[in-house]
């Protein structure tokens, strides 16, 4: 699995029952090419209570596959698939295939 998406990217939900949101990537899970995303695919969990809190029913973040995602182009916040390009000086970097905007600095 190639790294087009990564922790700290802004992505655009393709697919599931939170479609067209977008938000931050807070955590890669590179075992079952999945990833958490900030307010997207939201859990409750029930919590029993417990001396380090109360109890209650939480929301948090659930995993979403790398497939239901797309990467946001940064020139115009719309959907984006992600290249790999080899500057001059040797480094590769990524870049936004609709604009040709470079995503790594």
């Amino acid at each position: 699995m190639s790294a087009k998406i990564k922790k700290g990217d802004k992505v655009f939900v393709l697919a599931g029952k939170d479609k067209g949101k977008t938000g931050e990537v807070l955590k890669m899970l590179r075992a079952g090419d999945r990833a958490i995303v900030q307010g997207v695919n939201m859990a409750k969990r029930h919590v029993r209570a417990s001396q380090g809190g109360p109890g209650g029913i939480t929301e948090k973040e659930a995993s979403i596959n790398l497939s239901n995602l797309a990467h946001v182009d940064p020139k115009d916040n719309k959907p984006t698939r992600v290249g790999i390009r080899t500057l001059e000086d040797g480094r590769k970097v990524r870049f936004a295939k609709r604009s040709g905007e470079v995503i790594d600095i």
